[in-house]
């Protein structure tokens, strides 16, 4: 069983503010860069069974992670190993196909758990259209960002 979830901040977080500033811009001009390491902080929980692997209490930026796993959805539904980071940690997650099975493991922590190929890309499907449909709904307009656009999963 796979639990892919994010949360926004609460109301006074400085990670709040993330979400308030950039409805000052022209939602289809922000950048890439900005997009993906500027805007849009939210608490995102990853457990695979009883394996947290990703913390709930983490922050990290949606649009980056969004992409990282629309990269990861498409390289597991193909067949193919995948992997995904967070800014500014060193931590990488592996996703290894063997079969109908997908290896997860941690370059810093000791556990491996093991997941059905299909559920973990419905898992990863399903939190990028959660994610597109919550961008676009705070952010009037955002939708007509191309960098936005790529985090539908294929």
């Amino acid at each position: 069983m796979i639990r892919l979830s994010f949360s926004l901040p609460e109301p006074g977080s400085p990670w709040r503010r993330t979400w308030e500033e950039v409805k000052q811009r022209d939602p289809v001009d922000i950048s890439e860069m900005d997009l993906r390491y500027k805007y849009f902080g939210v608490n995102v929980e990853m457990a695979v069974g009883d394996v947290e692997v990703v913390s709930k209490r983490r922050f990290v930026t949606l649009v980056d992670l969004a992409l990282s796993f629309s990269r990861a959805e498409r390289c597991i539904s193909s067949g193919e190993d995948a992997a995904f980071d967070f800014t500014e940690s060193e931590e990488i997650i592996h996703l290894q196909c063997d079969g109908d099975l997908v290896a997860v493991t941690s370059s810093k922590r000791p556990w491996r758990v093991n997941v059905e190929r299909e559920e973990l890309a419905s898992a990863f499907s399903s939190f990028l259209l959660e994610a597109h449909l919550r961008l676009t709904s705070e952010v009037p307009g955002l939708d007509a960002n191309p960098v936005i656009r790529q985090i539908l999963p294929a």
